[in-house]
């Protein structure tokens, strides 16, 4: 993989700790800025917004921008608000910044995952998004743990420095390598490029990237509760199963990527089932600290693993529109990332229990299954039929 791309998945990497970063920082925010801890919480929300409203919108915006300008006025832009974020003692500027902020990461996450594709070998889309998505898992495991120190030690505006001084290296790698070269798709029209997303398998292939991201961060969201109030592990227990759940997560990245361009459909309907199954056993046996332990850390690896794959064949279905493909994938995945956690939150809320998440989980990674299932049947028979549907997805 080209060194450039390193240096996405470093700019993607602080992106992420940007967004995650908050869970440890409300309560200093707040403090320091006069507002209560649910005021805080809203930035938090307001990134989480930004993210779903933003990933088309920005990807349709920079469409004809040279991919080089378009990386570049992105991930300056997420670099000075976070400088500004550091500085502000306005508590609605700072929650200006976090929607800016959202804003340009979902605008360069769509142009970097149309430049991964492109800079890729033939084949390799799958593996290139991987080593990209890596930098969002590594963010679980390190850079989000980093912030919640750095905010301890030094107070919360240090960790906004340190995401914008992690996004510099990034900056200056894509001023010196990233070709020039349209971001979209050149000479197609807005039109035709949004034709093409509406290809079924394009479309199968976002909702279940939403499904599956909404089963992982419904249980992500409320593993805390889950360890401390069934499993009985101790609040010092709590950042190493969340740290494993991140390992795991990119441990199925990079597993994910290395055969999400060869055999898309047995990983997808495997892993699925796996995913599934595990899900099922975990609210089973959330009671038992071996098998929290080995299925934090199992689930973690299945479900990125199963969603990286997912995003692979997003930019496989969608070579006539890349960037707007990549925008509509982060906004899938945003959609996912938002309702899951809603949906765990509502069944905790009507009484059912730490597990409840869980159960959600496997329900909605079952309704996945379902529609993927009934897609795959609809293809076969329109294949048998020699009919004029659509085009096998690559066996890579």
């Amino acid at each position: 993989m080209p060194f450039t791309l390193y240096m996405l998945a470093l700019a993607v990497f602080a992106q992420g700790t940007s967004e995650f970063m908050l869970s440890g920082l409300i309560p200093d925010i707040a403090a320091d800025l006069q507002v209560s801890i649910p005021a805080a919480g809203a930035l938090t929300s307001a990134f989480a917004a930004g993210m779903v409203v933003g990933a088309p919108l920005m990807a349709l915006l920079s469409r004809r921008w040279p991919r080089r300008r378009a990386l570049l006025v992105f991930l300056i832009t997420f670099l000075l608000v976070h400088v500004v974020g550091a500085v502000t003692t306005d508590f609605g500027v700072l929650l200006a910044t976090r929607v800016v902020a959202a804003l340009a990461n979902a605008g360069f996450l769509a142009v970097a995952l149309a430049t991964a594709a492109a800079m890729a070998a033939p084949g390799a889309t799958g593996r290139a998004t991987s080593v990209l998505l890596g930098g969002t898992t590594l963010a679980c495991i390190v850079g989000v743990p980093a912030g919640a120190v750095l905010g301890q030690e030094w107070g919360w505006r240090s960790a906004f420095w340190a995401v914008a001084a992690v996004s510099v290296p990034a900056v200056i790698a894509i001023m010196a390598s990233v070709p020039g070269g349209p971001a979209g798709a050149g000479a197609r029209g807005a039109g035709g490029e949004l034709r093409a997303l509406r290809r079924p398998r394009l479309l199968v292939a976002l909702l279940l990237g939403a499904l599956v991201n909404g089963a992982t961060f419904c249980t992500f969201t409320y593993l805390a509760p889950l360890v401390t109030g069934v499993t009985g592990f101790g609040a010092a227990g709590v950042p190493v199963v969340l740290a494993l759940f991140g390992l795991g997560s990119f441990v199925g990245v990079t597993a994910g990527g290395r055969l999400a361009d060869r055999r898309p459909r047995p990983l997808l309907a495997i892993g699925g089932a796996a995913l599934l199954v595990g899900w099922v056993v975990f609210a089973l046996t959330a009671g038992n600290a071996a098998a929290t332990v080995v299925l934090v850390l199992v689930q973690g690896t299945l479900s990125f693993a199963v969603g990286s794959t997912l995003i692979a064949q997003v930019l496989y279905a969608a070579v006539e529109a890349p960037t707007l493909g990549g925008g509509f994938a982060t906004a899938a995945l945003n959609v996912g990332a938002a309702a899951g956690p809603w949906w765990g939150g509502g069944a905790l809320a009507a009484g059912f229990g730490y597990r409840a998440p869980l159960w959600v989980s496997a329900l909605l990674v079952a309704v996945a299954l379902a529609v993927g299932g009934a897609a795959e049947g609809v293809r076969v028979r329109r294949r048998a039929a020699g009919g004029a549907g659509e085009a096998p997805a690559p066996a890579r």
